[in-house]
């Protein structure tokens, strides 16, 4: 790896687009671009020379110039140190290199083949016993699987792994099923639910669950200042009660109808009542589940998962599951939109067989649809409607005339703020291109996902661009998103919005929920607050060989079925 690097130095300094080309240089100066002594200098050329990457015609005398000329350009050696450092389990450093030496865009490109050759299925024994390994390529940093702190799609894919639920949603109907809990009631209020554990069910440390676990993750979640998804919902607990070790009492303040559905999400999975004795953070890299796998490591550049075989539905039939952090598609253009970070595990490939069929594309019955909200705050550009109503006809396309047509002079142009998070920074630079085009004057602000749950980002700008994931659980997404955004509509709009709300969360009916959450839709596209970029739907690209594919209620390949048949 170091002589790797070493090269990349020399050819930043003395090489070209061109190979074979021929340059002049003193040892003495090669030392100094290396920073090492001259004897060191000539132990590396040497050893280049050996490699076949470089050719070194020494002359000797005081000044004397010797020739060098570089065999191989940079990027293989790039993507060779990538290789070894995946192998290493150490990307970041390589992708540095990449990016400080590499000097070419194509390099992604030149490391595609390879990579998914790396990816996928690969099996081997260890004493006497097969081992199946699918590796996964990931485009967002991991940084925890704590239910209460997760920010990230792939963070909560993980989590969906590691741990397990009171109840889950069924992946093909997405109907309610029992989880850990298997049986629950409730009285004729609909604020006390009475839960029933099962039986024999293990932490991944090998402790037993028990009715004071969940107690620990309800309270935990209840009493948190930490904002996260469906927290108003968790927020309703009023108390928690073990009435025996496999029995479980939860009281609400007020009835809500999203309350059940809510534990079946990522964000209320079961955590050990005594995991705060190692710390949160150490937590959120070593987590302790009941779920089909078991973090066996984590760091920014890779989690590993491996099968916790006495998972109380049965063991995987993977052994490991490797998640690496590569920070750009390779998908080839099987898998989703390269731009957009949604589906960073969708690409399910077995290398043995690459060759020997086509893709496959399924569908599951997942959406993503990326909008732009209106801040109408009173001392902002858009508390006035018509100015609205002219920003998002821009954003349609549509011409109203230029401002300050006729006699009276054009006004200075509008500045708009324009704020999201990272990952969907290029939908609001494209937002902000369609603006400026039409005269505005548009800045985007993007922000970490934890940095913009406060509100004073959101709230400071003029235009915010984010996404909402049509999946079965999107009745409580919408509830949740709808909660933040009255928080900067125009007041009439905000006292309209929390009524309906309200409404949906005393509605024991579906459908009748879904036509309340439409009538906030139409109200927000109707006040000019809301304007709709795009919608598309997530599929996964796999080989035909690939079984047991299927979808959980986020959308998500649920890594416990698949299973690569063996080649006879």
């Amino acid at each position: 790896m170091k002589l790797r690097r070493q090269f990349l130095q020399l050819h930043s300094r003395y090489g070209t687009s061109k190979t074979e080309t021929t340059i002049e240089a003193t040892l003495g100066e090669i030392a100094a671009v290396l920073g090492c002594t001259h004897r060191s200098a000539l132990t590396i050329i040497h050893k280049m020379e050996a490699c076949g990457w470089i050719a070194w015609t020494s002359h000797r005398g005081r000044g004397a110039r010797s020739s060098l000329r570089f065999l191989v350009q940079p990027e293989e050696i790039a993507a060779e140190s990538v290789m070894q450092a995946i192998h290493r389990k150490d990307v970041r450093q390589a992708i540095e290199d990449i990016r400080k030496h590499g000097g070419s865009s194509s390099l992604p490109d030149r490391l595609q083949g390879w990579l998914l050759t790396y990816f996928g299925h690969h099996t081997e024994v260890r004493r006497n016993r097969q081992i199946d390994t699918l590796r996964l390529p990931v485009r967002e940093q991991i940084h925890t699987a704590d239910p209460l702190h997760m920010n990230l799609l792939a963070e909560t894919f993980i989590a969906g792994h590691v741990f397990d639920g009171l109840t889950r949603r069924a992946n093909q109907s997405g109907e309610i099923m029992p989880g850990i809990a298997h049986a629950w009631e409730t009285d004729e209020t609909r604020k006390v639910w009475t839960f029933f554990l099962r039986k024999g069910v293990l932490f991944h440390n090998g402790n037993l669950l028990t009715a004071e676990d969940v107690v620990f993750t309800f309270d935990r979640l209840a009493r948190s200042t930490h904002r996260t998804l469906y927290s108003s919902i968790f927020k309703r607990i009023d108390r928690v009660e073990a009435l025996n070790p496999t029995t479980v009492r939860m009281v609400l303040t007020e009835p809500c109808e999203l309350f059940l559905a809510s534990l079946s999400t990522t964000r209320a999975s079961i955590l050990p009542r005594n995991f705060d004795s190692r710390g949160e953070k150490l937590f959120g890299t070593r987590p302790v589940g009941t779920g089909p796998f078991r973090v066996a490591e984590m760091s920014d550049n890779m989690c590993v998962l491996e099968a916790f075989p006495h998972y109380y539905q049965g063991q995987a039939h993977l052994d490991r599951v490797e998640i690496v952090h590569v920070p750009w598609d390779i998908s080839g253009g099987q898998g989703n939109d390269g731009d957009d970070p949604w589906s960073p595990f969708h690409l399910i490939h077995n290398p043995s067989d690459a060759r020997e069929g086509a893709w496959t594309q399924m569908h599951s019955q997942v959406f993503v649809r990326k909008f732009v909200t209106c801040n109408a705050r009173p001392d902002g550009p858009l508390s006035d409607p018509s100015a609205r109503a002219g920003v998002l006809a821009a954003l349609r396309g549509e011409d109203l005339g230029k401002p300050g047509d006729g006699e009276s002079p054009p006004p200075a142009p509008m500045r708009l703020r324009i704020a999201t998070i990272a990952p969907y920074r290029r939908d609001a630079e494209r937002v902000a291109e369609q603006l400026n085009a039409a005269g505005y004057v548009c800045e985007v602000l993007s922000a970490s996902a934890e940095a913009f749950k406060a509100d004073d980002i959101r709230l400071e700008s003029d235009l915010i661009v984010f996404s909402l994931v049509r999946d079965r659980d999107e009745q409580l997404r919408l509830f949740d998103l709808y909660q933040t955004i009255s928080k900067h509509v125009e007041p009439h709009t905000r006292t309209d919005m929390e009524r309906l709300l309200r409404g949906i969360a005393r509605e024991p009916d579906p459908a009748a929920r879904d036509g309340l959450f439409a009538d906030i839709e139409s109200m927000l596209i109707r006040e000019h607050e809301l304007h709709i970029l795009y919608e598309k739907p997530v599929q996964t690209a796999v080989l035909p060989t690939v079984r047991g594919v299927t979808f959980n209620s986020q959308g998500w390949v649920d890594l416990r079925n698949i299973w690569f048949p063996p080649k006879l």
